[in-house]
């Protein structure tokens, strides 16, 4: 090893390996090749060796090793984000931190409504666990049967209840965080109110691993939803679907649980590339939304209430035709339509996405605007924009053209195409990066957006919490 690898880099491993012992570390080629590339395989990396700790005292045992050394630390999850932000550089001269080893749930408080999970538990199981005690976690995202909490908290994850319990920041009581000496921050506390001094759990959620690494979290838990009811609306676009979030919003009280917002061609691509889906109106509609709303408690007067609401927004255009799910799996037909987008959209070929968002209401402006923009750019690409219209967030997606047989010239207008839409966001006030964070794919567009002041403040953080630039170098700030 000490002839390819550099002497700190060998010292450092020869250590780490020593600590974690046989089952807490990886070298072997085949064992690691998993963590070297991306979800969207947009970026590819080398590490000599994956750190696989089984507790919090072996995290720090790893970090006070690297900080030592000036090793690279680059935390790992499920592996799900789109913006490369836990895929090691190319150079080989980091080590990958997994935390899939670390996946206990360390205690559900029911009666204080909280739950305390170590950060390699995947979402689907502290769902499961927070379920087992009569009580809902409700972040809910397309890959929670693989994606890890920690990776969720890290990147701020958005998903589909958004509109109702916030984004994962909002769904965190305290954190548990290794600094990147070694240091351990001990917040795993379930206080609702704490006024002792900085709040530093903000700084660490949506931060990536660039400032400390999370290794637990106290959640947030709600009351489990006892009565739920799921529409598909057909409405004519976006300013009408806009129009019909307000009226339920009102009229249940808020109790609009999702807002999924879906154009024509999602639903197309989805019934054409992924069996068993089907348009439930049978005629093609304009666009669609996904409503559910629910209520903690039994309500046989919610679904009256929802169909009044829906009949006035009928009267008055903003609805053109209603389907109610009337069974488990109705509801569950209607939810695999938006969930299938991703994967009808590879089965589309290339596409260029964006995760976008803009005030509410500014919605419909901001979608003709970023259209007309993008397309003047690419005239033949297929404009795929949709998702959590309830909190602003689209997944603004372009399509290669039909056909698949202009997948290059299509491509080589990625950069046109990411200025033009970026523009757009930056004139409604909005953000370039709504729920998947930055990583390494957003990094100069974070430099070319973000106020100057703020893009100060933020590097003067990194340099106090990690003087050396061990963790997850290269993410998030621009150089």
């Amino acid at each position: 090893m000490s002839a390819t690898v550099p002497a700190p880099l060998a010292v450092a491993i020869e250590r780490i390996c020593h600590a974690l012992g046989p089952a807490g570390v990886l070298g072997d080629a085949t064992a690691v090749e998993k963590y070297l590339t991306d979800f969207r395989g947009l970026y590819r990396g080398a590490t000599p060796l994956v750190a696989c700790p089984h507790d919090t005292a072996q995290v720090a045992q790893v970090l006070t090793i690297c900080h030592e050394a000036g090793v690279g630390v680059v935390p790992h999850g499920g592996n799900t984000g789109y913006c490369g932000g836990a895929t090691p550089g190319a150079a080989g001269d980091e080590i990958v931190l997994s935390l899939h080893r670390m996946n206990r749930v360390r205690s559900v408080d029911a009666a204080n409504y909280s739950m305390v999970v170590e950060a390699g538990c995947v979402l689907a199981d502290v769902q499961a666990a927070a379920l087992a005690a009569d009580r809902l976690f409700p972040l809910s995202l397309g890959s929670e049967g693989s994606c890890q909490i920690g990776g969720n908290l890290s990147t701020n994850a958005g998903g589909l209840t958004a509109v109702r319990y916030g984004v994962a920041r909002d769904l965190v009581l305290g954190l548990e965080v290794v600094l990147a000496d070694g240091r351990v921050i001990h917040g795993v506390h379930g206080l609702r109110k704490d006024n002792t001094g900085y709040d530093l759990r903000h700084l660490f959620i949506g931060a990536e691993g660039t400032l400390g690494v999370i290794t637990a979290a106290s959640l947030k838990l709600f009351p489990v939803p006892r009565t739920v009811e799921t529409v598909l609306l057909a409405v004519p676009d976006m300013a009408a679907a806009v129009a019909v979030l307000a009226r339920l919003r009102e009229a249940t009280g808020d109790g609009v649980t999702s807002f999924e917002y879906l154009p024509r061609i999602a639903v197309e691509l989805v019934t054409q590339h992924v069996p068993g889906t089907a348009d439930p109106f049978g005629a093609a509609q304009p666009a669609y939304v996904l409503c559910e709303v629910s209520t903690a408690r039994a309500d046989p007067q919610l679904r009256p209430l929802l169909e009044q609401t829906l009949a006035q927004c009928l009267e008055v255009g903003i609805v053109l035709d209603v389907v109610v799910a009337a069974s488990g799996p109705q509801r569950d037909a209607l939810w695999k339509l938006r969930e299938s987008v991703p994967e009808a959209q590879r089965h589309a070929g290339a596409s260029i996405k964006h995760d976008v968002a803009v005030p509410v209401a500014a919605l419909p402006q901001f979608l003709e605007q970023a259209a007309a923009a993008a397309l003047s750019v690419a005239p033949d690409a297929r404009l795929v924009a949709y998702g959590h219209v309830g909190d602003g967030n689209l997944h603004f997606n372009l399509s290669e053209p039909a056909g698949g047989t202009a997948t290059a010239r299509f491509l080589a207008h990625q950069a046109a195409i990411n200025d033009a839409v970026h523009a757009c966001v930056h004139r409604f006030g909005g953000s370039v990066s709504a729920e998947h964070g930055i990583g390494r794919l957003k990094r100069d567009v974070l430099a070319r957006y973000e106020d100057p002041v703020a893009l100060a403040a933020m590097r003067a953080i990194k340099h106090a919490l990690d003087p050396k630039g061990i963790l997850n170098p290269g993410k998030v700030l621009p150089d």
